[in-house]
């Protein structure tokens, strides 16, 4: 067990700590990790060791009480040097959302986000199952209670790094009779589950995320279950911010593409002084597509804080539409900006063997359409558009 360490004692910020972590650690193993398609081990073995796993728990339980712009920007500053493991970072960021935000009323989750915070716990997440078309809220698993104790087996066709997790958060029907939305959460600590592999990870791209199918057996205390409905913690935490933190991990692998297209065509430069590279066009191009999903990306976050506050907000149509919206047009913006740094690295861009090459780039930006995949969203995001007037105002 680490020993607790007061948050204020920390005398550089989490994006320095992270940055530290990405140049030294992460962009060391990222190869490795991709072609291999192992967990990136040593870069959340430094995570761990520089506090950032439980940074955006609030002060009073241990941890620095970041803002979720802060948060976003360490996932992004992340994915410029590791795709898979800012993939892996947010994931965990998004159900630590799910303890800050829905603890209330129950002292156990208190404690565990405490917990968190001491030891620097890396959460995984367990809601995909088989036989419910990865609609996660739908669920065919059950958790069964009595005598205080919760017991529940769960099919999950993915579940992230889960070898590697400290405690997995699993959705399931509130009980056996309950209707398959009728669903609650639970924190299945490592010490209660046991886990039998069903499906592999082989991958084009996120090869480092390992997110193995698995069949989850758990049993333990039934205080572990939260006590609000997991239809609401969906709603107002889990699902928005899943679609913000996404955007920012796309961002930070998209932002590394054109990061190494400038310096490519500086380097160009300088062998014809005085003469423009060819290029250099194409690099003003890409840089303001990447402002473009920049853009997007800190207007959502904005959107989002601003629904933190405003139950009314959070809760309408209209700003769901706008949160899928931002998945679909990232996701898309991502591939695009990959696209157009590689026409200026050419074949440099191309090599897996150059110090150029964004082709682990490329790859983990193509996830982006299909986690979660595009169509459904759009799908969905139609039926709310029928009953929802689109918001053409400018500003909050």
């Amino acid at each position: 067990m680490n020993i607790a360490i007061d948050p204020t004692s920390l005398t550089e910020s989490a994006l320095t700590r992270m940055a530290r972590v990405a140049d030294e650690v992460a962009a060391k193993y990222a190869a490795d990790v991709d072609a291999v398609g192992r967990f990136p081990k040593e870069t959340f073995e430094a995570l761990k060791r520089e506090r950032l796993l439980g940074c955006w728990i609030p002060k009073e339980y241990g941890g620095e009480g970041l803002s979720f712009t802060e948060i976003c920007g360490l996932v992004a500053r992340l994915g410029q040097a590791c795709g898979s493991s800012a993939m892996v970072y947010g994931m965990h960021q998004i159900k630590m959302s799910s303890l800050i935000q829905h603890s209330v009323g129950s002292e156990w989750h208190i404690e565990f986000m405490r917990e968190c915070a001491r030891d620097q716990l890396l959460l995984g997440s367990a809601t995909t199952e088989g036989g419910i078309g990865g609609d996660l809220r739908n669920s065919i698993c059950a958790v069964e209670v009595k005598d205080g104790r919760y017991r529940l087996t769960k099919q999950a066709t993915c579940i992230s790094y889960g070898w590697e997790s400290d405690a997995i958060l699993a959705t399931c029907r509130r009980h056996p009779d309950a209707a398959s939305s009728d669903q609650v959460m639970v924190v299945c600590r490592k010490e209660d589950y046991t886990l039998r592999e069903t499906v592999t990870w082989d991958t084009m791209g996120m090869r480092g995320t390992r997110s193995i199918g698995f069949e989850l057996i758990s049993e333990g205390d039934a205080r572990h279950i939260f006590v609000q409905p997991f239809g609401e913690i969906a709603a107002q935490s889990m699902l928005a911010m899943a679609h913000i933190i996404w955007c920012a991990t796309w961002y930070g692998i998209a932002a590394d593409t054109v990061v190494k297209a400038q310096a490519f065509v500086k380097a160009e430069a300088k062998k014809r002084p005085g003469v423009i590279p060819p290029g250099a066009l194409r690099l003003a191009e890409v840089s303001a597509t990447l402002q473009k999903m920049k853009s997007l990306l800190t207007a959502g976050i904005a959107h989002y804080e601003a629904a933190l506050v405003d139950e009314n907000l959070m809760n309408s149509l209209m700003f769901i539409a706008e949160l899928c919206t931002i998945k679909v047009s990232a996701s898309e913006l991502g591939t695009e900006i990959a696209q157009q740094s590689l026409m200026i690295l050419g074949l440099n861009g191309y090599r897996n063997d150059s110090p150029w090459s964004i082709c682990r780039n490329y790859r983990d930006l193509l996830s982006a359409a299909i986690m979660i995949n595009n169509d459904r969203i759009l799908g969905n995001t139609s039926s709310l558009l029928l009953m929802s007037k689109i918001d053409t105002s400018i500003g909050a």
